[in-house]
């Protein structure tokens, strides 16, 4: 395994294009539905459908063998605590400048603030969903479930398609098997990017072979694009939609080692060491931002949707960076001494722990 310094690069330059996809998701999407239009963007997020999603749940999932074994009250605070800390504190931000300020309907704002304690909301769905698969993998760590076995079913779930209604157990079922891959295959993705950062040749000659075969599998027959909307061709198939994923992520690791070894890309690396910060904050100023440029008349498709992703991304890290000098606000990015379960907070009372 790489040292410390090697693995923490690759693992938040890995991070820092996760998030950079996530945002251009969004970005693309909300743009497309304003504008009736597709830009560019659309098809970057069309190419990594298969596994935009699946790899920052694997990438989440890398760590989890380092704390899986710690006594309950330890693990929930960092797995499970933690998470939930930062997913009520933004929904509430979100539901009440949203539905009680904007929209001046606190009655919905306050049935959407019961509803988002069962389902996930919004775009902060991946965070909640964080917090139940660190749930279920330390439950399925203490009965000593085979991880053969926990992963097989996994798969079965991931590629039965379920839609319940449940946004939690829809998510739950498709997202599950890439958390605990994570976790399970952790010790190979760690020599795949060792052997990445030592071979680069092979590397690229590797990364350029997979996304020949991600983009025939993406725009083969049956794809489709609206500005909203992007369905893939034969990557959609079950099983074949799984193996996708799962290699689509292991490119994403190589990638990232690769990319560690540039120093001019240390900005991505940043970025990814604060991409919970940006992943928390950015829908707000996504839609300031869209909006404003819309009704400044601004409305080329591709124009729009760079200019709002820049807003998107740099908002939360300039508000990052304003609490950070200002001493006001760490909250909303640093969990406080005081959210941590009883015994398990190492910091005194006056400091925090950060997001990330």
């Amino acid at each position: 395994m790489p040292n410390d310094t090697n693995r923490l690069d690759w693992v938040d330059m890995a991070k820092g294009l996760s998030i950079f996809l996530v945002v251009t998701m969004y970005c693309a999407a909300s743009v497309g539905e304003d504008t009736g239009q597709a830009g560019f963007l659309h098809w970057t997020i069309a190419f990594a459908m298969p596994f935009r999603m699946p790899e920052f749940f694997l990438l989440s999932g890398l760590f989890l063998g380092q704390v899986i074994a710690r006594p309950w009250k330890g693990f929930a605070d960092r797995r499970v605590v933690h998470y939930l800390y930062f997913y009520v504190l933004w929904a509430v931000i979100h539901i009440v400048f949203k539905q009680a300020l904007i929209g001046r309907d606190p009655t919905g704002a306050a049935g959407a603030l019961a509803w988002a304690i069962i389902e996930p909301y919004g775009v902060l769905w991946f965070i909640y969903m964080l917090a139940v698969f660190g749930l279920v993998a330390k439950f399925l760590h203490e009965t000593r479930a085979p991880h053969w076995g926990v992963l097989a079913i996994a798969a079965v779930l991931q590629m039965a398609s379920i839609h319940t209604g449940s946004y939690l157990v829809d998510q739950f079922a498709e997202y599950f098997v890439y958390f605990y891959a994570g976790s399970v295959f952790a010790p190979q993705l760690f020599r795949l990017a060792g052997w990445a950062g030592d071979h680069v040749l092979p590397a690229l000659g590797v990364l350029a072979l997979w996304a020949v075969v991600n983009a025939v599998m993406v725009f083969s027959p049956g794809f489709r694009m609206d500005p909203v909307h992007i369905q893939m061709g034969w990557g959609a198939l079950p099983g074949l939609h799984l193996i996708m994923a799962l290699a689509g992520s292991a490119a994403i690791c190589v990638g990232a080692a690769l990319l560690a070894r540039l120093p001019f890309m240390s900005w991505l690396r940043w970025l990814g060491s604060k991409s919970l910060v940006v992943y928390v904050a950015f829908v707000l100023p996504m839609g300031i931002a869209r909006t404003i440029l819309l009704r400044l008349g601004i409305e080329e498709v591709n124009t729009v949707s760079l200019l709002t992703m820049l807003v998107a991304i740099g908002a939360p890290l300039a508000l990052w960076w304003m609490t950070q000098k200002l001493g006001l606000g760490k909250f909303l990015f640093e969990r406080p001494a005081w959210a941590h379960l009883p015994g398990t907070a190492r910091q005194p009372a006056t400091t925090a722990v950060p997001a990330e």
